[in-house]
């Protein structure tokens, strides 16, 4: 059985690169795109230099930050698709925070990126809330709280926020620039590295972030009710366990995980507030954390591939390659769709089984040849 699972798992995988690889060949061709330098592009260009790779490395942290907040949503049985909202409301918080106040380095580092957690959390706490008293749909009311955090943003961005040097003017709404003592590093102001090594120094707090969560979530008793809480919410309170408060714990953790990957895109890549400085990270990081299995540490891996393809896939232009910039999002959204698709084949046990008995029934009929 084992060693047919195996075998299974790697034959769907297999078929689902050769369908993507079809598929988007079909797609490149009607476009007058040349196939194999499209490919090269999306898959090896980003590894072609360390600075590429620091651009890879830079997309990651906010996609493993977000997809260990989902993580931890999903695994107590609640589905969190408010991410960008609460990215928003985190990076939000800690602008404002940072433009308030002058803490010396690196305290007013630390304190921008708390109090942005501390927006997430405020912000997924709230349809947590709702869904744990009044059994309101997360699904419904975390949509909503995106729509109301995308607008609260942007009004704040054009008045009360607005940089003096751009107000009248044509250009885009953006903050002032922080001050660089809330800045985060790149590896290469931190050690003797080569200067090419242009990533910051927040992939490290992704890291570490979701091996907190693997050990809070797998190792300790309150991790342990929560999941339990996810599995089956009805033997969950048969167990003694408060189900709504759990709930509404997850959504204060899975906020707090996402307002953080909102602050550290700020403090890492921009320095400023921008429009769309989110890059949509939040709803990219519910397919990574389905990519990586719902699990913290499976979402390393998973965030890696995604942040290659995006990169890739953005180089397109550069490189010179005739394809559209929508058709981009089109590519991206192919991947995703196959890579779901094929996790969710190798998840259902009935499909493996029925795979399972056909490839006895062949070999019983080879034999009795």
């Amino acid at each position: 059985m084992k060693q047919f699972k195996l075998v299974y798992t790697a034959g769907v995988i297999v078929l689902s690169v050769l369908l993507t690889l079809v598929i988007a060949s079909l797609i490149l061709t009607v476009l007058g795109a040349n196939v194999l330098d499209t490919f090269w592009v999306i898959f090896c260009y980003p590894f072609t230099s360390l600075k590429n790779l620091s651009g890879v490395i830079n997309i990651m942290t906010p996609l493993t930050i977000v997809g260990v907040g989902i993580c931890v949503a999903y695994r107590s049985g609640i589905v969190n698709i408010g991410g960008e909202g609460q990215m928003i409301i985190g990076l939000l918080c800690a602008i404002v925070f940072a433009l308030g106040t002058s803490l010396p380095a690196p305290f007013g580092l630390i304190g921008t990126l708390l109090v942005g957690m501390a927006g997430g959390a405020l912000w997924g706490a709230l349809p947590g809330l709702l869904k744990a008293r009044f059994g309101v749909s997360e699904l419904l009311s975390t949509v909503m709280f995106n729509y109301i955090a995308t607008q609260l943003y942007s009004y704040c961005l054009r008045v009360p926020l607005l940089d003096p040097a751009v107000a009248g003017g044509s250009g885009d709404p953006q903050t002032v620039k922080l001050d660089t003592s809330v800045w985060l590093p790149r590896l290469s102001e931190v050690f003797q590295v080569d200067k090419s090594f242009r990533f910051h120094t927040g992939i490290f707090i992704a890291l570490l972030l979701a091996v907190i969560v693997f050990l809070f979530m797998w190792k300790t008793p309150t991790g342990f009710k929560m999941r339990a809480a996810g599995a089956s919410d009805r033997a969950a309170r048969y167990g003694g366990i408060s189900v709504s408060r759990y709930l509404v714990l997850a959504m204060l953790i899975s906020g707090a995980c996402c307002g953080l990957a909102g602050t550290v895109e700020i403090l890492g890549v921009h320095h400023r507030g921008l429009g769309n400085c989110t890059g949509g990270y939040g709803f990219s990081g519910i397919v990574v954390a389905l990519f990586g299995g719902l699990h913290p540490l499976g979402v390393i891996p998973a965030a890696f591939f995604f942040s290659v393809i995006s990169f890739g896939c953005s180089a397109l232009q550069i490189n010179k390659i005739p394809v559209p910039s929508n058709m981009i999002d089109v590519l991206q959204g192919l991947v995703i769709l196959v890579i779901v698709a094929a996790k969710l084949i190798i998840a259902n046990p009935y499909l493996m089984d029925r795979a399972q008995r056909r490839m006895d029934a062949l070999l019983h009929r080879k034999e009795a040849a």
